[in-house]
This record gives C-alpha cells, sequence and structure tokens, in this order.
C-alpha cells in the first residue's frame, strides 16, 4: 500500500474517531509525506494548526497508524509545500506585503485573519463553505452572485472577506473592493456632494470582485438602491464576481427594490445557521490558537455550552486570557466559572466519570430501564435517549466508539457516530434537547 492510499484509509479511520468539526477543521488538513520503519512526516496545509493538531491528536494519529503498520513510529508535523494548480488552498492564505500601485484602498480592510484556514466547518455552515471555496477557485463563474444571508456572528463577514484572501493569494493585482451597505450609501452621498460621481462609478464599476456586507442598509433608499442596480449590472455583465451578505434573505429584506431583489436571487443564495456545540469550540480553540494561548479542551467546552452567541463568546474569551495574563493563573475551567458566575448554565461532566454511571444516569433521566436502553428496539422512546447517551459518552466523558459500542450490547461504532453526530447537529437547533442535556449533566453535578 503506497502512502497516499494508506494515509486515505487512516483518515477514514480517525473520522469514526473525532467529532466531524474536528475532522474537517483539523485532521483532514493533513496528507503523509514519508514513511520508514522508524518515522512517519506528515504534512499540514495550514502551518497555523500544526501545533494544535500535535499537542491533542499526536498519539490517536500513532496508534491509529500502528494499528495498519504495525510499527512503533514517531511522528513529525511540518507545513505542506504549496501546490500551484489550484487544486485546493493552503493556508495561511494572506500575509502583508507591499501593496502595489494599482491596488484599491479597501484591500487593506480585509481582516488578515478572516481566511478559509481560520474558518470552522460544521453542518451549519458546511454548504456556504463550499461554495465560498469554489467561487475562490473561479470567481465571476461558479455562483454569481453569492449571496450569503443569517444572524449576527455567524461567518458571513468571514467567508466573505476569505474569498478575498483566497482570490489575492494567486493573483496579488486583482482589483477588490468591501464595503459594507452603509458605506456605499455614504460614499455615494459624497460624491455627490463633491460632485465626484464620475470617479466614484469608474471605482466601483472596473472592480474584480465586489464585497457589499449588510446589504440590506441601501433598502428603502431610492437613489442609493438606483446607483447599486446599475453597478452590480456594470459589474455582473463584465463577469466580474460579486459577494453579497445580509441578515436575511433577499425575499425578506423590506423596501428593497424588485429588480434588486430579483438580481440577488439570480446566483446561490444560502443560510447560514447559528452554530452548534461543536463549532462554538472549536472556534473558540482557533480564536485562542491565533493569540498564541492553549486553550484546554474542558474550558473550551464550558465556555460554548454557556454562551451560544459567538461575538459574545469571543469577548468572554479575550476576558478570560486577559484575566489569567493580568493575575498569572491558570486558563481553565475553574478561571471560567469564575468569570461565568451567576450566568453558568451547563456544567461539564468529569472525565473520570465512569461510563456506568452515565447509562444509569440516563435512563433514570427517562425513566427508563438501563436494559432498555441497551435494547436493539429502536422506538423513538429509546432511539433518542440511546442517542443523547452516546454523545455524552463521547464528547464528555472522551471514550471511544468502539468502547461505546462494546458498552451498550456490541453496537457497530458506525452507529454510535451517526447518533452523536445527529444530536450535535440537534443541540444548537433544538431547545428541547438542550433541555435534556442540560438537566442529565445537573444529575450529575448533585
Amino acid at each position: 500500500m503506497d502512502n497516499v492510499s494508506l494515509w486515505q484509509t487512516i483518515l477514514a479511520d480517525l473520522q469514526l474517531q473525532v467529532s466531524k468539526v474536528v475532522f474537517q477543521t483539523l485532521i483532514s488538513q493533513t496528507s503523509l509525506e514519508a514513511l520508514n520503519d522508524k518515522e512517519a512526516v506528515i504534512n499540514c496545509n495550514n502551518p497555523m494548526l500544526i501545533n494544535l493538531i500535535e499537542k491533542r491528536y499526536q498519539v490517536l494519529i500513532r496508534d491509529t497508524l500502528k494499528q495498519y503498520t504495525q510499527k512503533d513510529l514517531t511522528l513529525s508535523f511540518k507545513a505542506a509545500k504549496k501546490k500551484t494548480n489550484g487544486d485546493h488552498i493552503d493556508g495561511p492564505l494572506f500575509s502583508m506585503r507591499v501593496t502595489p500601485a494599482n491596488f484599491l484602498p479597501e484591500l487593506g480592510r480585509l481582516n488578515k485573519d478572516y481566511t478559509f484556514a481560520n474558518f470552522a466547518v460544521s453542518s451549519t455552515n458546511q454548504m456556504a463553505y463550499a461554495a465560498a471555496t469554489a467561487v475562490s477557485k473561479n470567481p465571476g463563474f461558479s455562483y454569481n452572485p453569492l449571496f450569503l444571508y443569517g444572524g449576527t456572528g455567524v461567518g458571513k463577514t468571514h467567508l466573505m472577506q476569505a474569498i478575498g484572501h483566497s482570490v489575492l493569494s494567486k493573483n496579488p493585482k486583482i482589483k477588490i473592493i468591501f464595503c459594507t451597505g452603509e458605506e456605499f450609501t455614504n460614499e455615494i452621498i459624497e460624491a455627490i456632494s463633491n460632485k465626484t460621481t464620475t470617479s466614484f462609478k469608474k471605482k466601483y464599476r472596473q472592480t474584480d470582485i465586489l464585497l457589499i456586507d449588510d446589504v440590506q442598509f441601501i433598502a428603502g433608499k431610492y437613489s442609493i438602491q438606483e446607483e447599486f442596480f446599475h453597478t452590480f449590472n456594470a459589474v455582473y455583465q463584465a463577469k466580474k464576481q460579486i459577494i453579497i451578505t445580509s441578515d436575511r434573505q433577499p425575499e425578506e429584506i423590506d423596501k428593497l427594490e424588485e429588480r434588486l431583489r430579483s438580481r440577488f436571487e439570480g446566483g446561490l443564495t444560502i443560510d447560514i445557521g447559528n452554530p452548534d456545540f461543536e463549532l462554538r469550540t472549536a472556534i473558540l480553540l482557533i480564536k485562542a490558537k491565533q493569540r498564541q494561548v492553549d486553550l484546554p479542551m474542558d474550558a473550551a467546552k464550558l465556555l460554548s455550552a454557556n454562551v451560544e452567541n459567538t461575538r459574545k463568546l469571543e469577548g468572554l474569551l479575550i476576558r478570560i486570557i486577559s484575566e489569567a495574563q493580568t493575575k498569572d493563573i491558570p486558563l481553565d475551567a475553574e478561571l471560567v466559572k469564575n468569570v461565568l458566575g451567576k450566568t453558568l448554565r451547563i456544567p461539564v461532566l468529569e472525565k473520570n466519570m465512569q461510563p456506568e454511571e452515565v447509562v444509569k444516569i440516563v435512563a433514570a433521566f427517562y425513566q427508563l430501564k438501563v436494559s432498555q436502553l441497551k435494547s436493539s428496539k429502536r422506538d423513538k422512546i429509546y432511539s433518542l435517549p440511546r442517542q443523547i447517551l452516546y454523545y455524552l459518552l463521547r464528547t464528555e466523558i472522551g471514550i471511544g466508539l468502539e468502547q461505546i459500542g462494546d458498552l451498550l450490547g456490541g453496537r457497530d461504532h458506525t452507529t454510535i457516530l451517526h447518533g452523536v453526530r445527529k444530536i450535535s447537529d440537534l443541540i444548537g437547533q433544538d431547545e428541547k434537547i438542550r433541555g435534556d442535556i442540560l438537566g442529565i449533566k445537573n444529575r450529575f453535578s448533585g
């Protein structure tokens, strides 16, 4: 078996051992460069993730590799060499460079952290991520316009700017404009006041990629919508890329002209849902890594379980990091509890808790017998509590899929994985599921 085939097998096995978010964000970024009797050299597409993978998943990768090679190998991780064929996106995708003369001033406004490499993927944003990466590889043709909508802090602006960074990494001379709907409005007003509308039109209509954030702001403003309509048409007809974000889909934007609405809906429109628990945890780990801070997994989980708004999450993370550094105390779950104070709602289960205890308490919570929970009956009265049990054992207690299967009567690990993923998806959407998990966790904490 060659290195490529071997690594594909390893990845398939690892996918069953970690959460979907961890696999997509971290593990899937790796490849096997070299292998001998003593060492395996593993490449990582994103250099920023190397330390995180090495620290948290090295043992898991090494043990899985041993199962297929029958060798006790030392692992070394290194950044993958950039590919020139554009087949996939290597990170980091943006670095500060001297700005060529033909660059527009808006380029300096792209957030250097808003790259694909720093974007955590889960079921709530997977389609938007896939569309954004497709656009970055073939701007103006894949999906034009690309319209992303969703609530505050779901990653709309991040994905939009990630496209800009990706395209710039391949062609530094490309012209990109990024602005908000409010800024577009203010520029038009200023251009009219200063009699510079000609230069305004030239600037916007000759761009290669137009990024408009929070477009809903122009709704109800007739002259602004008139100019935006002509700008949109000019850019679109020149086969240049347009990416738009909003807090709602086009048909729900009040006082938006019908001709603009139809233009927005003429491409690909994608809803980005609120991040689920696993995605919020992944986002926290990435944000901490950007600040060169090692955030323990239990602390990240505790924050994610208690705060659903990602903007608030990042604010709390900054506060916790600051407090740890100022007071010279460990950044751990205890510090998170102290910062959350009376707002602490959902505890994190202790890792040393016995799996059998979890089974008993979940059964008692749903007024079932342990034998019913372990049975093969597929009625919803049994299947949902069973899947919640899978989820708690895997994500909170941290035991493996096969161990969970053995504990519950020899169930197949793919069945366990399906249940874990199902509850991971539901926990961010279903209030009852969240309430049940909170109730179960509170029983563990006494």
